[in-house]
């Protein structure tokens, strides 16, 4: 029953964090909803403090807290079993895995009171609701259809975006969503759609198959859209009980441990590169011998049944620690740092307004006009951080330009070597005999479709490295100057009060500083919604997905679909004008490489002007994004505070306030909102408890 204990407690800690969850959203909540009652109430006394933007902040957080999930992205190839794999994982037969036929689309299952699927399009139509066995009847295909749509360059049910399927399963009502994708061979266009979820996933299941150790397709899909990205696989090798029927003497107990131990080298020599995190390698905490057919039959019989020797137990409980416990932790830190700096806010506005309220109208003024310069100077500080934010963008911009340049300039001088991997078998006389030329010019566009996508594939990993490089620059230079805004704000204080502000947050440097720096740091992301859903990049926003968005607009295939039009016809005519008594295979490939290489050259410099105004664009708009976001922060934090100011004089002109009852529900309002940050931190030690 060790399975069952694995399901149970997986289930069970993933219906903790779900609670954590929604306990931590409705403390947040709660100090919007108080916030908010203040700033209502606040009409008949000293005015608004200007707090709506730590408002929106909580409420938006408390939002995607409540509808946060866990992401798990399944990829691999054709017949691999991963919707066998998912269903052994839910434990119903959900999905379609039949003995022939494979999933066409892209299909998110998640939890839904009410069993449906729905369909959405690439176009206008409206989304199609079906019901699951028309489902599996309609969006699957036979292997050899697939093969043929891959040789076509063609998608299966090209209009269709991406299946979802609503199911009430206990393991999906506890915050789970589960996408399967369509096999790594579809078209580049797919891939790039996997990719896109890729960015969005906290994790990857790759499924793999025993039998078939590690080909060319795999090694191409993590190389180009895993490796170098920092992103979490484990690597799903199914079919691990069909190694016993491929030896000669399935009863030979030696030979089956040679099979095995010799199959685990063949795995271990590839996939250990992305077992590694910081340094220390966890290859058997991400690497799982599965048997996914096995453990369904069983499952299908008996929900409870022992799934003891298909390698689920082991698979589920390196699940439940990474989403459960590193994850979680992770996921609810933004929330604790919003928490934290709403307390912090709301004491620092109610010090100031507290000292104003002593001062006569005319004193009032006078306070309110000195920090004037102060303002000024808060506005200097966003001028300098938008000034480097820019000089950043420009700088990025021309590199990777010049870059992307050098690079697809280059591939003419490295193609002879380059290409070599991925020449396409020469039988004798193919290229000559007019049956067979169609079939060699299709291997042969293939061939180079898969070279360019791959090395453009290479130079987009270097772009997203720079790019991290140039974000985490921004990130410390948003420490820097949040520093000094933070400095100014204290002096403001001083001057407003005529003292030193009696409360002085005792906190950490980065906890210590305005909203606006910490997602500009990547400690929040508000703007995006993304507290407690999409895992985001470092810099508070999701600048890959944009990024990957122009990359895909300009189109992998686009590019090698151009290139190999130049040349594909003179490689073609090359081999026609050797004659029939050109025999050596050898001097042919030679003459295929020198061929392609005199042609690609020649279309090189076009290829290079023709994309590398998009990628500028692309690039700019990454930090141009990341700008808007950071200065209407910024711009909120400034207007805010003028605003409270305002309020105050407002009041103080036509209204007579008592100082005692203002100050008593004003230190009400700090001690609710303590008490809410208080229950936070406590549900949060408990998290970290558990966790250690």
């Amino acid at each position: 029953m060790q399975y069952k204990v694995e399901a149970d407690s997986f289930i069970n800690d993933l219906d903790k964090i779900a609670g954590v969850r929604q306990e931590i959203s409705a403390c947040l909540a709660q100090m919007g909803e108080i916030l908010s009652q203040a700033e209502l109430g606040a009409q008949n006394t000293s005015g608004a403090l200007g707090l709506a933007s730590d408002i929106e902040n909580v409420n938006l957080a408390s939002q995607n807290l409540k509808q946060g999930v866990f992401r798990l992205l399944v990829l691999g190839d054709m017949k691999r079993g991963k919707s066998t794999f998912i269903n052994a994982l839910i434990g119903e037969n959900i999905l379609p895995n039949a003995a022939t036929p494979c999933t066409a689309i892209l299909t998110i299952l998640r939890y839904g009171e009410n069993k449906q699927v729905t369909i959405y399009f690439n176009d206008h139509r409206q989304p199609e609701q079906l019901e699951f066995k028309e489902f599996k009847q309609r969006y699957t295909i036979d292997p050899k259809e697939a093969k043929q749509l891959e040789k076509e360059k063609k998608t299966a049910f090209a209009e269709v975006s991406h299946a979802v399927v609503e199911y009430p399963l206990p393991l999906l009502s506890k915050g789970l969503e589960i996408i399967d994708s369509p096999g790594l061979n579809d078209t580049e266009a797919r891939n790039e759609l996997s990719l896109g979820y890729i960015n969005n996933c906290h994790a990857i299941l790759f499924v793999m198959r025993a039998s078939q150790p590690y080909t060319l397709a795999e090694r191409r899909y993590l190389e180009n859209y895993v490796k170098g990205r920092g992103l979490t696989v484990f690597f799903i090798i199914n079919g691990w009980d069909q190694i016993q029927e491929g030896i000669l003497d399935p009863d030979d107990e030696e030979e089956l441990q040679a099979a095995e131990t010799q199959l685990r080298q063949v795995f271990q020599t590839n996939l250990a590169q992305y077992c590694q995190i910081h340094g220390p390698n966890i290859y058997s905490e991400r690497v799982f011998e599965i048997s996914a057919i096995n453990a369904l039959r069983r499952r299908i019989k008996d929900q409870s049944a022992s799934l003891e020797g298909t390698g689920f137990p082991e698979l589920l409980r390196s699940l439940n620690i990474f989403l459960t416990q590193d994850k979680a932790v992770a996921q609810l830190q933004s929330a604790i740092i919003l928490a934290r700096q709403t307390y912090t806010n709301i004491q620092a506005a109610i010090q100031r307004r507290l000292s104003l309220l002593n001062e006569d109208v005319s004193e009032m003024k006078q306070r309110i006009s000195s920090v004037e310069p102060e303002f000024q100077q808060l506005g200097v500080i966003r001028d300098q951080f938008q000034g480097e934010i820019r000089t950043t963008r420009d700088n990025q911009a021309k590199a990777i330009t010049e870059s992307l340049r050098a690079y697809i300039l280059n591939l003419g001088t490295t193609f002879e070597t380059d290409f070599l991997p991925y020449q396409p078998d020469l039988e004798l006389l193919d290229f000559l005999n007019k049956d067979k030329r169609e079939t060699f010019n299709a291997a042969l566009k293939e061939a180079f479709e898969q070279y360019t996508a791959d090395k453009i594939s290479a130079w987009t990993l270097t772009v997203e490295q720079d790019m991290n490089t140039a974000f985490a620059k921004l990130s410390t230079s948003a420490a820097k100057y949040g520093a000094s805004y933070s400095q100014v704000i204290e002096q403001i204080s001083d001057k407003l009060s005529g003292q030193e502000v009696k409360f002085k947050p005792q906190a950490t440097t980065e906890e210590d500083s305005p909203t606006w720096t910490k997602w500009a740091m990547g400690l929040l992301s508000l703007s995006r919604g993304n507290i407690a859903g999409v895992a985001m990049a470092q810099a508070g926003f999701d600048w890959r997905n944009i990024l990957l968005n122009y990359i895909a607009a300009i189109g992998v295939n686009s590019i090698t679909s151009t290139i190999t039009g130049v040349f594909l016809g003179p490689v073609g005519l090359a081999f026609l004008g050797m004659g029939i008594g050109f025999l050596q295979a050898d001097q042919a490939r030679q003459k295929l490489v020198q061929t392609a290489q005199k042609e690609l050259m020649k279309y090189l410099p076009q290829a290079a002007e023709e994309y590398i105004p998009q990628i500028r664009i692309g690039v700019e708009e990454c930090f141009n994004t990341y700008e808007r976001e950071v200065i209407e922060q910024i711009n909120k934090d400034i207007a805010q505070r003028r605003a409270e100011l305002d309020n105050l004089l407002q009041q103080k002109t036509v209204h007579e306030i008592n100082l005692n009852t203002e100050s008593q529900r004003l230190q009400t309002v700090a001690a609710e909102i303590y008490q809410q940050l208080e229950q936070v931190d406590k549900i949060y030690r408990v998290v970290i408890t558990d966790k250690g």
